[in-house]
């Protein structure tokens, strides 16, 4: 096993690894960054799963330290396994080491049974911990099913969100990436269909092989199907005539892997259909995920502070409301521009609702009746006035400065909804 001397270096490790603490004490995280940071590692840390699934989505790690209870109250280890659960899924190799109460053997044992590595018992001196998750990560290539790891280089490919639908679309994809068969994907534009590719590719068995991008609109990108291998994003076959749709089924090489993204799969001709569309998978469009739109906002939010190199951004009550209750042109990246904006254009690291400019970005889906949307946008309103007095403790200036509204015009929003 390597060895860590007394000052907290590693001596049996050459490679600086880069770490993630999921663990919500402040103190227990600034101990444990200087502790790895002097053995010759990164540790980054996020307060809780959501965090951690966040930071997953931007980066790879070679271990993740992974704490059992997130809430004061909980003591039983069901937050951690979840967590674990969910991180063993997404990726099999996954070098998780747990830590635990020394009254938490059972949850302990747990963890190991679902996929952890190693576990840590509170207290612990640092520098075991610092080897015992060094020697984790050096037997993982041991001890770990061969599975293929993606392209070096290439992002991860998480799908973030905890709603039933995107539950389902996650558990899809874990079934149908290890197996090579034709797959169609379906969803409004900007809801996440190219990024549901890449995750299908990164379940297979050619993810350590980065996936060929051809938009089938564009002549000269068809040459890149000459001899092509593992697996090909193929970018609006739909929108092809029949005669363009059977040259393309004649020049897909035989072993060639499709991931075809459409508008609909009934505009595909039915040879190449029953070629690029074994499985059809339908991305849901962001309405039909509930919280999922505040959960991605935070992590957009995230994103654009660390890009910007602006201070760590919070979304104020007033800002998560409109963001439940706005339909967002352009889906996922759509919210993705608004947060990003926000974040750039805010001077104190909080985004109110103003910033987010919720009344272009509320508008009535198509498939509702005018009375239907008239009666969801105005409990939206009185959502989004409700949450901005909550977050300015019923101060109506600066309620009505988050949301955009002089003074007046929210006192007799006030007034109509009896508030």
């Amino acid at each position: 096993m390597d060895t860590v001397s007394t000052d907290g270096r590693s001596r049996g490790v050459s490679t600086p690894a880069t770490i993630l603490l999921v663990d919500d004490n402040p103190t227990v995280a600034r101990a444990m960054e200087i502790a790895f940071r002097l053995a010759g590692h990164r540790l980054d840390t996020a307060t809780g799963p959501e965090e951690a699934f966040s930071r997953l989505a931007l980066a790879r790690y070679d271990a993740i330290l992974l704490d059992m209870n997130f809430s004061p109250s909980e003591s039983d280890g069901e937050q951690g396994l979840a967590c674990l659960a969910r991180i063993m899924a997404d990726d099999p190799a996954a070098c998780v080491v747990v830590i635990t109460a020394h009254s938490g053997i059972r949850i302990a044992v747990a963890a190991m049974q679902a996929g952890a590595r190693d576990f840590a018992m509170k207290p612990w001196r640092n520098a075991e911990l610092v080897a015992k998750v060094e020697a984790a990560i050096a037997r993982g290539t041991a001890t770990t099913p061969a599975t293929p790891r993606a392209a070096a280089g290439a992002e991860p490919a998480r799908l973030l969100g905890d709603s039933v639908a995107m539950q389902a679309l996650r558990d899809l994809v874990r079934r149908i990436g290890p197996v090579p068969a034709g797959v169609t994907i379906t969803g409004p534009a900007g809801s996440g269909r190219t990024l549901t590719a890449l995750a299908i590719h990164a379940a297979s068995s050619s993810a350590d092989t980065a996936p060929i991008r051809i938009d089938l609109r564009d002549p000269a990108a068809w040459d890149r199907l000459d001899g092509a291998t593992g697996t090909a994003i193929l970018r609006h076959p739909d929108q092809l005539d029949t005669v363009a749709q059977a040259r393309l089924l004649d020049r897909i090489p035989g072993d060639l892997r499709c991931i075809a993204i459409v508008d609909t799969a009934a505009l595909l001709a039915p040879a190449l259909r029953r070629r690029l569309a074994t499985v059809d998978v339908a991305v849901p469009p962001l309405r039909d995920r509930g919280d999922d739109a505040v959960l991605l906002a935070r992590h957009f939010a995230r994103v654009a502070a660390a890009r910007f190199d602006r201070p760590q951004t919070r979304l104020t009550g007033a800002a998560e409301a409109a963001i439940r209750a706005a339909i967002w042109p352009d889906e996922v990246r759509g919210l993705a521009l608004a947060v990003e904006r926000a974040v750039l254009l805010s001077n104190d690291g909080i985004v109110d609702a103003a910033a987010l400019a919720p009344p272009a970005a509320v508008i009535a889906a198509p498939a509702v009746t005018a009375s239907d949307a008239s009666f969801d946008l105005t409990d939206a309103e009185r959502l989004m006035i409700e949450a901005a007095l909550r977050e300015h403790r019923h101060n109506v200036t600066h309620a009505a400065t988050a949301l955009g509204l002089s003074r007046g015009a929210l006192y007799r929003r006030m007034a109509r909804y009896g508030l």
